[in-house]
């Protein structure tokens, strides 16, 4: 079985947007999918995490992106998330130290994630990792 690994970086919606498209193709392909959320991409992940404007590396491209995706009715990225986990085989995992240094709890992250592990056990649960991306 060919599996996936992503460090989950990043908070904003066009760097989420792809960590959920990869997720939901990977687990409909029958992938083994690991997401390991770190920083903002952990702070994206709490129940009430506010909305975080595009990336200003794109330029107003970006914004026109995302309103052209929310008028064709596409899914969210935390929806292919919730997709790919009903799938397949799709662990997401909170940052131990992120999430200590931030304070949280568990009930304060959205229904996705699966564990809160440290950096060394997601190292080793993705060593053999066909494929590894951070984004």
């Amino acid at each position: 079985m060919t599996k996936l690994s992503i460090i989950m970086f990043s908070g904003t919606p066009d760097k989420l947007m792809p960590v959920g498209v990869l997720a939901s193709t990977a687990a409909a392909l029958g992938y083994e999918v690991e997401i390991f959320a770190t920083f903002w991409g952990l702070m994206a992940l709490k129940k009430d995490a506010p909305q975080i404007p595009v990336s200003q590396d794109y330029g107003p491209m970006g914004e026109m992106l995302m309103k052209i995706m929310e008028e064709k009715k596409m899914p969210s990225w935390l929806d292919l998330l919730r997709q790919a986990k009903e799938m397949g085989n799709v662990k997401i995992y909170a940052c131990a130290q992120t999430f200590d240094l931030l304070g949280l709890k568990k009930e304060e992250l959205v229904d996705v994630v699966d564990d809160v592990i440290g950096a060394m056990e997601y190292l080793e649960r993705s060593k053999d990792a066909d494929i590894t991306l951070f984004i």
